[in-house]
């Protein structure tokens, strides 16, 4: 099949951002992680995974390329673009999957993905087009993650066949799954009425999701009866697919992990 364009969301969360001012750096996405900023190592991974077309980052601050050779150079050169973000996630995306030209295949990420690789991101477009999905969605097992990492801190959903980590992966294969960015932005403005949200999906499916009645595939189809798309779920091999930079313990755990493969600033 042919690639996906790739879509990085690299807005900052509310006006004030402690954690990148603890590097005195002006923009979360540009946090130094062994010597690189964060934004640069995922441009990087997408450039040489054999799955990605073209690049297009989502930022508030466009203006922030400019403290950056390295993303000014491509951007001169036509290899990536930069899109100004709107107030949310999902309207950064809706916005974008609408009016920056990405087709209706979109490999979506974020700029926190320290440690993603080509290896993950070919590994898990690959998946994603051997399945019916309108979206797919990636996810590492808590079994997995523990694993390999047993002091790290998740947020897992929990399900009858298990716990699951979100790893900020998306690819969106078709028109059908605007549908998925267009229920995220309706799920943010129910922040203070989630008896909406309850409504869409239903109180029954709320029920066993509660009693961890639902094995992880029975709610995706839940989901994507409610959402009008198909959703799918897949499981990714590499625990570091679930880890991105959120707070300090994260960056002590991914600069670690960078270090010893034996990574330096280059």
């Amino acid at each position: 099949m042919n690639g996906f364009n790739a879509l990085v969301l690299a807005g900052r969360r509310g006006s004030e951002n402690p954690f990148a001012e603890v590097q005195a750096n002006t923009h979360r996405a540009l946090l130094d992680v062994v010597g690189v900023p964060m934004l640069v190592r995922v441009v990087r991974a997408l450039r040489a995974a054999t799955s990605v077309d073209r690049i297009a980052v989502s930022i508030d601050d466009p203006g922030a390329f400019e403290a950056i050779d390295e993303l000014r150079e491509l951007e001169a050169r036509g290899e990536i673009s930069c899109h100004a973000s709107l107030p949310s996630p999902s309207r950064s995306v809706q916005d974008a999957l609408k009016n920056c030209g990405l087709g209706d295949r979109v490999f979506l990420t974020t700029a926190d993905h320290a440690l993603l690789t080509p290896e993950i991101i070919d590994h898990f477009a690959a998946c994603a087009d051997r399945s019916d999905a309108d979206l797919a969605v990636g996810v590492v097992a808590e079994s997995v993650l523990r694993a390999a990492y047993p002091s790290t801190t998740r947020t897992y959903l929990r399900f009858r066949d298990g716990g699951y980590s979100g790893a900020n992966l998306f690819a969106f294969r078709s028109r059908q799954a605007l549908r998925a960015a267009e229920f995220w932005m309706r799920a943010e403005s129910f922040r203070k009425q989630p008896w909406k949200l309850a409504r869409a999906f239903g109180p029954m499916t709320l029920l066993l999701f509660a009693l961890r009645r639902l094995s992880f595939e029975q709610a995706l189809e839940r989901a994507s009866r409610a959402i009008g798309c198909r959703i799918r779920a897949v499981p990714l091999p590499f625990a570091e697919a679930a880890i991105d930079v959120d707070r300090p313990s994260d960056l002590a755990l991914v600069s670690e992990i960078l270090s010893a493969r034996g990574e330096t600033a280059r």
